[in-house]
């Protein structure tokens, strides 16, 4: 039981029993609330993602493409903002409030704005979800090179290190741990980041993302297709936060077995 209990079948099985019963009380609620004119059956969300599949599928590739960019400027410029941070405390004074401020503007505030200064279409969605995926880079970065133990900093100045040593020997990995947290934050954020960018940038050259979709399904009363894009929406989600917790789990482990 207890080998089950910690097998990929023993994760799976709880979430398949868990996702079948909201399916019941999903169905349940639509029969008997009498509000099938808002919220569809899931067999009609199933049929409407069968019939618009190539629709989705380009959908989805549009938003994927975009929140993976975000997803990617944030990792890369998060972590060098981090190590600017680390390596001077009036930096990190002067300059952490404005990224913790950048993080509470609502960005259906700023969104509209990088679509007026870009234009729609791809950029401006990648940036929208760069805005909204960095700030966990960024402070959990910070807190992991901020956190080393001075003896181990003395132990290496007294052997000669410089500071690029320093940072790449022992502040780095010792912030792997804070990165792979914040970059689990931040891969469901982009999703986020690039989902709002699409219902004012999304309406680009190449098509439209799953943000652009959703609304104009709903504003023309096809729920549920509307339905059937957020699914794709939750889908890609689920997918990218998996994902990074995987490689997550997968490079821990092998971080604590180097420290033993």
């Amino acid at each position: 039981m207890s080998r089950f209990r910690h097998s990929p079948l023993g994760v799976i099985f709880p979430v398949c029993i868990t996702f079948t019963v909201l399916l019941v009380i999903w169905t349940l609620v639509v029969r008997f609330a009498n509000v099938h004119i808002f919220l569809p059956y899931p067999w009609e969300v199933g049929t409407a993602a069968i019939r618009l599949r190539f629709e989705l599928l380009e959908a989805l590739w549009l938003t994927a493409r975009a929140a993976i960019s975000g997803f990617t400027l944030s990792l890369i410029f998060g972590t060098l903002v981090a190590i600017c941070f680390s390596q001077s405390r009036p930096l990190r004074l002067g300059c952490f409030p404005y990224a913790v401020i950048l993080q509470t503007i609502p960005i259906v505030a700023i969104a509209p704005l990088i679509t007026y200064w870009n234009g729609p279409g791809y950029t401006s969605v990648t940036l929208i979800s760069f805005m909204v995926s960095v700030f966990p880079i960024i402070a959990n970065v910070t807190a992991g090179l901020t956190s080393v133990d001075p003896g181990l900093i003395d132990l290496f100045r007294l052997n000669g290190a410089s500071r690029w040593q320093q940072i790449t020997h022992l502040r780095i990995p010792h912030a792997i741990p804070d990165l792979l947290t914040g970059a689990r934050t931040s891969a469901g954020l982009s999703v986020i980041g690039a989902i709002v960018g699409e219902f004012f940038a999304g309406s680009g050259t190449e098509g439209h993302g799953l943000g652009y979709q959703i609304p104009a399904q709903v504003n023309n009363f096809d729920v549920d297709e509307a339905f059937a894009f957020i699914a794709m929406a939750v889908l890609l989600g689920v997918t990218m936060f998996a994902s990074v917790s995987l490689v997550r789990m997968t490079v821990l482990a092998r971080w604590c077995d180097a420290r033993d």
